[in-house]
């Protein structure tokens, strides 16, 4: 009996070090990564995807590998906004349901910074405390454009979902 239970540990010490080892080479694969994610279209299914796809790439990296931020700015601030405030803006679509939010918290919770647009919600008449979820001053940028060049600059790999 003895001898099963010590083989019994050993596959187990086995699995575990194989799991935390597979953890430990996708981490080497791809490094520490700087990433920036650009959205500006209003399309639910889209930003879905989009979502999806940057969930995916924490997953692959490690949230502790990656600084990744999702700039927004035009259509793109529909992915923000919530639906019952849609009908004050000049936007077709109010994007923030619930299952959407529960999707940015997530990815905020794992490091996932977003910045919103201030020539947007001016053009579109959005306030950022009123008609946004979980928007601050803080993530505010003077034009989403600009933005995206000056992150680049930086180091950060652009990606368009």
């Amino acid at each position: 009996m003895l001898d099963v239970k010590s083989k019994l540990v050993w596959v187990l010490f086995i699995c575990l070090t194989l799991f935390i080892s597979s953890q430990s080479v996708a981490s080497e694969r791809y490094g520490k990564q700087k990433v920036v994610y650009h959205i500006n279209y209003d399309s639910p299914k889209a930003q879905a995807g989009a979502m999806r796809n940057i969930q995916n790439h924490i997953n692959a990296v490690g949230a502790e590998n990656l600084d990744l931020k999702v700039v927004l700015h035009g259509k793109g601030l529909s992915l923000l906004l919530e639906p019952d405030a849609q009908e004050n803006t000049k936007l077709k679509f109010g994007n923030a349901t619930d299952t959407m939010q529960a999707k940015i918290s997530g990815l905020k919770d794992q490091g996932v910074q977003f910045n919103v647009c201030a020539n947007t919600l001016k053009g579109k008449k959005i306030s950022y405390e009123d008609d946004l979820y979980d928007v601050e001053k803080s993530n505010i940028v003077p034009s989403g454009v600009a933005e995206l060049t000056y992150l680049q600059a930086q180091g950060y790999t652009y990606i368009k979902p």
